[in-house]
C-alpha cells in the first residue's frame, strides 16, 4: 500500500443495495454476515413483531438465555415458538433485521437500501448479493455529506486507540494513528527511561498479549503501547545509563539526568517544538482537505499558523545559537505568518471595531498558546528527573542498608523490591497520562478541528442451524 494511502482513513463507496422484494431478508441477511456495510436507518420506525416480542420478554423473568448476543437465521423463523422458548439472541437479530428492512425503498417488485461500503469490500458484496438475485451499485457521494470514517487497523499492531479515544477525525483528515504511537512511545520513554523498568512494562506488554491475566483479556489491545513504551524506555534508560536506578551496570551514553538537568530540560523543549511542528504540518493538510487553499492557508492550524510557528522557532533558534541572519529570517517568517492568521480571523467575524478587537483578542491567545504549549514540554524532562531522583533514593537506601553486614541483606533485598515496585507503578501511571495530555492537547488539537462519524457496519452472525426455529 502506497504510503500516503495509509496515511488517510479507509476509502468509502456510497452504494445502494437492490433486490426483489421477495429476496429483501435473504439480501439482509447476507448483508448482515459480510458485516461491512453501514446501512441508512428509517429517522422513525415502528417496533416489528420481533422487537415487540423482545419488549414482552424483558418485563418477565430472566429469559433462558440471556446474554447471548444477536444472530440471524437464514430463513424466518417462527417468531411466536422463539418467544415460548425465551431465545433472546435470535429475536434481537430479528428485530435488527426488520428495522433495517423498515429503511428499504419499495418500488413495485424492488426494494433498495443505501449506505455505505469500504471500497476494497464492494466486489465482495456484489457477489453475496448476486447469489440472492440481488445487486450492490455504487452510487454519487451526497453533496454537504462527509462519507463515515474508517482508520486502518493493519496487522495486529495499531495505534488506533490513541486517536479514537480523542474522537473520530474527518473523513478527510490524515489518519496519524501511527506517527501519533510513536511519538507517544517516544514521550513516555523520556519521562520513563531505565532500562530495567522498561524491560518489566515490555513482559507485562508480552503477557497481556497471550492473554495473562485472563481478567486483564479486554485490555488485550492495549499491549502495542505498553510494548512500545517499555523499548522506548530501554532506549532513554541506556541514554541515561539507568538499570533500575543509577546502579553503576550501565555507563552513562548521553547524560545522567540528575546530574546534567538543564541539558534534559533543553532536549525536552526542543523534541516538543519538534513534534509541534509536524502537528503543524499535518494540520495544513488537513485545513487544505477539508475546505481548500483558501481556508487553509489563513487558519492558525493551517498554512499561517505553520509558517508563524517555523519562524518563531527559527528566529529562537537564532537567538540561542547567535545567528544573526537565521534569528531575522526567523522573526520575518513568524511576523508574514501571523499576518496571515490575523487576516483570516478577521475574516471570521462581522468586521468593523468589534472584529478588530475580537481579532486582537484571539491573535493574542495564538500567541501565547504557542508559547505555553511548546514549553508544556519541559515536562517530559520534570517526570524524567522524577522517575530518575525516586530510583536514585531506593538505590541509596538499598546499598545503605546492605553496607551493614549480612544481616542487614534481607532488608535492603525487600527495601529494594517494595520500593522498585512503588516507583514502578507511580512512574508508569504519571508518565502514561502526562504523555496521553501532551498528544491531546498539544499535539491533537492542532491536527483536528472538525468531528468526523465513525463507520457503524451492521454486522449479525448467522446462526447455528440447530438453534433456529423455522416458520411453518
Amino acid at each position: 500500500m502506497p504510503w500516503p494511502e495509509a496515511m488517510t482513513p479507509v476509502r468509502m463507496r456510497r452504494v445502494a443495495v437492490v433486490v426483489p422484494r421477495a429476496a429483501l431478508r435473504d439480501a439482509l441477511v447476507r448483508i448482515a454476515e459480510a458485516g461491512c456495510v453501514e446501512l441508512d436507518r428509517a429517522e422513525e420506525t415502528v417496533p416489528g413483531p420481533a422487537a415487540l416480542r423482545l419488549r414482552r420478554l424483558a418485563g418477565h423473568s430472566a429469559p433462558r438465555k440471556v446474554g447471548r448476543t444477536a444472530a440471524l437465521a437464514v430463513a424466518a423463523p417462527d417468531l411466536d415458538r422463539l418467544e415460548d422458548r425465551r431465545e433472546t439472541g435470535l429475536l434481537a437479530g430479528e428485530a435488527e433485521l426488520e428495522e433495517r428492512a423498515e429503511g428499504a425503498v419499495r418500488q413495485g417488485e424492488v426494494s433498495a437500501l443505501a449506505g455505505w461500503c469500504p471500497a476494497a469490500e464492494v466486489p465482495r458484496v456484489t457477489e453475496r448479493l448476486a447469489a440472492a438475485g440481488g445487486a450492490l451499485l455504487v452510487l454519487p457521494a451526497p453533496r454537504g455529506t462527509d462519507p463515515p470514517t474508517l482508520l486502518r487497523s493493519t496487522g495486529e499492531v495499531s495505534f488506533t486507540p490513541l486517536v479514537t479515544t480523542y474522537g473520530t477525525p474527518s473523513y478527510a483528515d490524515l489518519d496519524p494513528s501511527w506517527p501519533a504511537g510513536l511519538a507517544y512511545v517516544a514521550m513516555f520513554g523520556i519521562m520513563f527511561g531505565d532500562v530495567g523498568h522498561g524491560a518489566m512494562l515490555l513482559l507485562g506488554a508480552l503477557a497481556l498479549r497471550f492473554g495473562r491475566p485472563r481478567r486483564l483479556a479486554p485490555l488485550q489491545r492495549l499491549w502495542p503501547f505498553l510494548a512500545g513504551a517499555g523499548l522506548a524506555a530501554m532506549l532513554a534508560g541506556a541514554a541515561y545509563g539507568e538499570f533500575f536506578g543509577p546502579t553503576g551496570l550501565l555507563p552513562v551514553l548521553w547524560l545522567a539526568p540528575l546530574r546534567s538537568p538543564a541539558r534534559l530540560l533543553a532536549a525536552a523543549v526542543v523534541t516538543g517544538a519538534a513534534l509541534l511542528a509536524l502537528a503543524h504540518a499535518a494540520g495544513a493538510v488537513n485545513r487544505v482537505r477539508e475546505g481548500g487553499w483558501a481556508a487553509g492557508l489563513y487558519a492558525a492550524s493551517g498554512v499561517a499558523g505553520l509558517l508563524f510557528y517555523l519562524g518563531l522557532a527559527s528566529a529562537a533558534a537564532g537567538l540561542v545559537l547567535h545567528v544573526v541572519p537565521a534569528a531575522l529570517a526567523g522573526a520575518v517568517l513568524a511576523c508574514a505568518g501571523l499576518a496571515l492568521v490575523a487576516l483570516g480571523l478577521f475574516r471570521a467575524t462581522a468586521g468593523g471595531g468589534a472584529g478588530l478587537a475580537e481579532t486582537g483578542v484571539r491573535l493574542f491567545d495564538v500567541v501565547v498558546r504557542t508559547g505555553t504549549n511548546t514549553l508544556s514540554f519541559a515536562r517530559l524532562a520534570a517526570f524524567g528527573l522524577t522517575h530518575a531522583a525516586l530510583a536514585d533514593l531506593v538505590w541509596r537506601g538499598t546499598t545503605g542498608l546492605a553496607a551493614r553486614g549480612p544481616a542487614w541483606w534481607a532488608g535492603a533485598a525487600l527495601l529494594f523490591a517494595v520500593g522498585t515496585a512503588l516507583s514502578f507503578g507511580l512512574e508508569a501511571l504519571v508518565a502514561g497520562v502526562q504523555a496521553l495530555r501532551l498528544e491531546f492537547y498539544e499535539i491533537f488539537s492542532r491536527l483536528f478541528e472538525t468531528e468526523g462519524r465513525p463507520f457503524r457496519p451492521w454486522h449479525v452472525p448467522p446462526a447455528e442451524p440447530a438453534d433456529v426455529l423455522l416458520r411453518r
